[in-house]
């Protein structure tokens, strides 16, 4: 009886310990949206649970009237979905086009999205306005035309489309799109999703630079993230040219406790470039603080500046004067804290952007 009472307690133990191996790979390993994505120049993920509940976005956007564009309200009738209520994170995968002049421009882009869809009427919205549908690996592909132009047939104008979106469902609650010119990034999600994969596969990417990403990080970026703002080969960001090319590798992450701790690592070759990277991204720091403090002597000289504008104003002051910039061995790292109620500001100034951006 006691022999086998020990092997019932040591079988007890063996599972209990499996699952507790199981549960720490799973919190170490990157989310199964980024673990889908494909070969890529750069990663975006954006858990939108953490932000939603620090900053209440999904109700202060309900309670708008906000007037919609006629395709996206057609959308929202259609399927029920609001993404600002249903989307519980996303993850892109940045393509780098070979010519930047091109129908998509210096950038493609691929996408996983997980929430609370309602499959079957997201999938006859998507039979109305596609175009071709294909059958990949048990899941249909849906070809939907987002640009065109006017092209001269038979002596008559006729649109044509030049960049389109392809669509596919891969379960009740994660969707997946690529506006790239070929269907081999989409079937490379559905690829990966058939074959069920470890909690620590995906792109090589992934692989290679996910480990930089803090934990607990609700929001990370990993590559060459500044292509989508690059200009002659350099970053720029609200007008401004950074000291940044544009395939600078980073690794940027925000991580939501007490406050939003903000995080950016750019990889340089060697430690001299570093230092040298910080040194100039220190002066335009201090550039952005003179034109900040400038402001804000405007702002009080005004007779009634407003409280929101106050506020905003303090914030954004406060921002600038927690960033620190520091150079540690191969990087330049950037630290900053985001005050709450600026992050509420800025999800609450534009609420249909995000929604009619594709």
């Amino acid at each position: 009886m006691r022999k086998s009472t020990r092997y019932s307690l040591l079988l007890i133990f063996v599972l209990v310990a499996a699952l507790a191996v199981a549960l720490f790979l799973r919190k170490e390993a990157p989310p199964e949206v980024a673990r889908l994505l494909p070969e890529s120049d750069a990663i975006i993920y954006v858990n939108l649970k953490p932000i939603r509940s620090a900053t209440h976005f999904d109700r202060e956007w309900s309670k708008r009237p906000v007037e919609h564009s006629g395709d996206y309200q057609h959308f929202l009738d259609a399927t029920g979905i609001v993404f600002e209520r249903d989307l519980d994170a996303v993850a892109f995968a940045l393509h780098r086009m070979d010519d930047p002049n091109g129908p998509n421009g210096p950038v493609a882009y691929s996408e996983v999205f997980e929430g609370r869809f309602d499959g079957t009427r997201l999938a006859a919205y998507l039979s109305s306005i596609a175009t071709a549908k294909e059958n990949y690996a048990g899941h249909d592909i849906y070809t939907i035309p987002v640009a065109s132009e006017p092209v001269a047939v038979a002596g008559k104008q006729v649109q044509v489309a030049v960049r389109s979106l392809r669509v596919a469902q891969l379960g009740y609650d994660t969707i997946a799109a690529s506006n790239m010119p070929t269907a081999e990034q989409i079937h490379s999600i559905l690829d990966r999703y058939r074959a069920a994969a470890s909690p620590f596969s995906g792109s090589s990417l992934l692989s290679a630079r996910y480990r930089d990403v803090p934990l607990l990080s609700g929001a990370w970026a990993i590559g060459h993230v500044g292509l989508p703002f690059s200009d002659n080969g350099h970053v720029t960001a609200f007008g401004l040219r950074l000291p940044i090319p544009e395939d600078t590798t980073f690794v940027a992450s925000l991580r939501f406790t007490t406050s939003l701790r903000l995080r950016i690592d750019e990889v340089l070759p060697t430690e001299a470039e570093a230092r040298q990277s910080a040194e100039a991204l220190g002066a335009m720091l201090g550039l952005l603080r003179s034109i900040q403090n400038v402001q804000s002597q405007l702002i009080q000289n005004q007779q009634a500046p407003g409280p929101q504008k106050t506020s905003q104003n303090t914030e954004v002051r406060q921002f600038l004067d927690s960033i620190k910039i520091v150079p540690e061995k191969d990087r330049t790292t950037l630290t900053a804290t985001i005050p709450i109620d600026l992050l509420k500001q800025l999800t609450a100034a534009t609420p249909d952007t995000a929604s009619n951006s594709h």
